[in-house]
């Protein structure tokens, strides 16, 4: 398994609702990613249509649900065709059809390798308005690649859902995938907080990827970024690249790129110690505590 992976990522303006324009962008995006050298490009959640809810109207006349596709459909076909020619890995977000029901949309994610399409992943965890037009997704995805698996998510997921990313984590993954669309009404807090947070907890990488500047009622923070343990001392971050959320130039479109050593992700909590006899991360108690959420008829209540 190697080590050293260069990452980018980008903060991305889609045009709203145009899915001609933001596919070609993209797959410009993920050409100069490759000149660049990098093995992995991320682009934030719904780059290919935009995020922003009709809140005025219908489910079926929502443009997330009109734009949706299928995958494989015609605009994975041609970035898995991209990346087959590049020999990259790229992840980009975008409304998924249901394979077996048209109805049902999901905030998604289309993965792909040097191979074509990988797969997608749907968004597990759904925050106001995004249920106006998705459905939840169940089941996580790990990307296999030749730096090891790398665990997918997207925003809310990541922010508010530990559970999520330390699964991906006791599974091997030293680089997380944060495709987001975090906007200046969630705050200037939620962001920035938890993913520092979740490198200082778990030991690994996170490649972040963020819509950046106004949809078309929401602000969009920007500050895409690339970051992971740091050499002070095993409780801290660095930002290899990138910008954080609220640096003043955080909205600007741009790509991030850095050579990153995923040697450096220790996942200490989930490596043997000797000390206890096993793990500090410790499931074999955790899922006894969510049996006894699971049995609570008040719970949620």
């Amino acid at each position: 398994m190697k080590d050293i992976c260069t990452v980018s990522v980008v903060t991305f303006h889609p045009a709203w609702g145009d899915k001609k324009a933001n596919l070609k962008r993209i797959m410009e995006y993920i050409e100069c990613a490759a000149k660049k050298g990098s093995d992995i490009v991320v682009l934030p959640e719904m780059a290919l249509t935009g995020y922003d809810d009709e809140g005025d109207k219908p489910r079926k006349e929502k443009m997330q649900v009109r734009l949706a596709e299928a995958v494989p459909g015609p605009s994975t076909e041609k970035v898995a065709e991209l990346t087959k020619r590049l020999g990259i890995y790229a992840v980009m977000g975008m409304p998924i059809r249901d394979d077996n029901d048209p109805e049902t949309v999901y905030n998604g994610l289309a993965v792909f390798s040097p191979d074509g399409l990988a797969g997608s992943y749907h968004k597990i965890h759904l925050p106001p308005p995004e249920p106006n037009w998705a459905t939840r997704g169940d089941r996580p995805y790990i990307l296999e690649t030749a730096w090891g698996p790398v665990g997918i998510a997207i925003c809310y997921d990541n922010y508010s859902f530990p559970e999520l990313m330390r699964y991906y984590v006791s599974k091997g993954c030293r680089l997380i995938v944060n495709s987001t669309a975090l906007a200046h009404c969630h705050g200037p807090y939620y962001g920035p907080a938890t993913l520092e947070a979740a490198i200082v907890q778990n030991g690994i990488y996170i490649a972040s990827a963020n819509l950046g500047g106004l949809d078309v009622e929401n602000y969009f923070w920007g500050g895409s970024s690339i970051l992971g343990p740091g050499q002070k001392h095993t409780w801290s971050y660095y930002y290899y690249a990138g910008r954080k959320f609220t640096d003043k130039d955080a909205p600007e479109i741009e790509m991030f790129t850095a050579t990153i050593d995923l040697s450096l992700a220790s996942r200490y909590p989930y490596q043997f110690n000797p000390a206890v006899n096993g793990t500090d991360w410790r499931p074999d108690k955790y899922i006894e505590f969510f049996k006894d959420t699971l049995s609570n008829p008040n719970d949620g209540k």
